[in-house]
């Protein structure tokens, strides 16, 4: 049997779109394998195979970093070459903060408006939650947590709120994904539960409650994690000479 030696055997060689939008593929390949931490943080990128693995010239590859540099999820260095950006804990700090903002104000008001509709979208999605976490099936939970939280920015209509909340998600999606583990699916499983248990009983107080204590407890395991393992974080070295620099407004 033939085995692929290509260091980027996981990626699927491009087919055969239309020529404008073979950087917009490869940009979002490229961040897919990214976030799901296909491509570690650290990792040098070697552009010659990866060209030859996606059957691509260098410029929608140069092309496709240079956005994800804009990212915040790849590092260009002259004369250095170009490599997968560590996480920054100071970005995700900041980043949580605004989405607990926007996710708490968000679920406010799709709960006092909430619809049929809403209620069995997200019901459904729970039903997928507890299918991944039986099996442990991080990925697949992962996907389907996304999806939750995209279910009540739909219901609002707001694209450009939304719009923020994917600016940020590529670098959170990354530290979470490094907290994954059957015991987190089990309480992120749980703290979706109780964001859906406001949402249906039409409480929106209670809603608002569970979306921030949810991402409140997101927020203490990624600051634990960094504390735990500073290597891998971008600024993990700033950690151990501040105890403070990883202060976060919970509650």
């Amino acid at each position: 049997m033939e085995i692929d030696a290509s260091p980027y055997h996981f990626l699927e060689p491009l087919a055969t779109p239309s020529r404008g939008n073979v950087t917009a593929f490869v940009t979002d390949l490229l961040r897919q394998s990214i976030v799901t931490l296909q491509l570690k943080p650290g990792e040098v990128i070697d552009k010659t195979a990866l060209c030859d693995r996606l059957g691509v010239s260098r410029f929608p590859v140069s092309e496709a970093l240079a956005r994800l540099q804009a990212e915040g999820l790849v590092d260009i260095l002259p004369q250095r070459g170009t490599t997968i950006s560590l996480v920054r804990i100071a970005d995700v700090l900041e980043y949580m903060l605004i989405r607990k903002a926007l996710e708490a104000e968000a679920v406010r008001v799709v709960t006092t408006q909430r619809s049929t509709d809403l209620i069995e979208a997200l019901a459904r999605n729970l039903s997928y939650q507890r299918a991944a976490a039986g099996i442990d099936d991080h990925f697949g939970f992962h996907e389907r947590d996304i999806e939750f939280h995209d279910i009540i920015f739909a219901d609002m209509r707001f694209t450009r709120v939304k719009g923020v909340i994917e600016h940020t998600r590529g670098n959170l999606d990354r530290a979470r994904r490094l907290l994954l583990s059957p015991r987190r699916l089990g309480t992120s499983l749980t703290e979706h539960e109780a964001i859906y248990a406001g949402i249906e009983r039409g409480d929106p107080v209670e809603a608002e409650r569970a979306m921030r204590a949810h991402i409140d407890s997101v927020m203490a395991e990624v600051i634990t994690l960094a504390h735990k393992d500073p290597g891998l974080f971008a600024d993990g070295d700033i950690l151990q000479r501040d105890p403070g620099y990883t202060a976060f407004p919970f509650g």
